[in-house]
């Protein structure tokens, strides 16, 4: 199968990426610079496909996300919120539709190298917090994937049913992920800042699966 993937650099999707290079497809992989408020995570994408050898593509929307992509703390002048996912607060984070866009644009480069099929790595830690990785937006995006080209091509996101936890253990004991390679927190410091939504359900993924994190902290 020939495959594209959308790769933030986080921990999740690249343990998607290591997932679908595993399975013996065919892999693309696909990045956004959407005006978010760093670059750290990006870098650690090119760093993933660079180690397994896939075609990687950054495309650039940072004036999209300037100009039609605002009201986030990760995309605005807006303190970003600590504490874990479940607060409130943690709303600030999501960017206007961004995993729609993301998911349209990838679909059309998967239409024009005639690419079976485009994953990305909504899991069941996002259900609560961000709308565009729930179950409902999954099967309706996975709809219109197939009705947007003559040429088909199928979406998926396996871990929707995961927890971060499940996916380290995963990235872990089948993928054998360099989650070094990884970045996860919102702030973009010079180390993860261990206090925001992000660093705070990655920390408690690695806990449940029993594994030390191999990044730094603030603390």
């Amino acid at each position: 199968m020939k495959s594209v993937v959308i790769l933030s650099g986080g921990l999740d999707s690249t343990t998607l990426l290591y997932d679908v290079v595993a399975n013996g497809d065919e892999t693309y992989a696909l990045s956004f610079n959407y005006g978010q408020r760093h670059s750290c995570e990006l870098k650690c994408a090119v760093t993933s496909c660079q180690k397994l050898s896939v075609p990687h593509v950054i495309v650039d929307l940072g004036q999209v996300g300037k100009e039609l992509l605002q009201g986030s703390a990760l995309t605005s002048d807006i303190d970003v919120p600590e504490g874990s996912y479940e607060a409130e607060s943690m709303k600030l984070t999501v960017v206007p539709n961004r995993n729609m866009i993301m998911l349209s644009l990838a679909t059309g480069y998967a239409v024009s190298i005639k690419a079976d099929g485009v994953f990305y790595g909504a899991h069941a830690g996002d259900h609560a917090i961000y709308p565009d990785c729930r179950k409902e937006f999954v099967k309706a995006m996975q709809k219109v994937t197939k009705l947007c080209d003559w040429h088909q091509v199928e979406l998926f996101a396996p871990y929707l049913d995961m927890d971060k936890g499940d996916i380290v253990m995963r990235g872990v004991m089948d993928l054998g992920v360099p989650y070094e390679d990884t970045w996860t927190c919102y702030k973009g410091l010079t180390r993860a800042c261990g206090k925001c939504g992000s660093c705070t359900e990655r920390l408690e993924a690695f806990e449940k699966a029993g594994i030390k994190d191999p990044i730094a902290y603030d603390q």
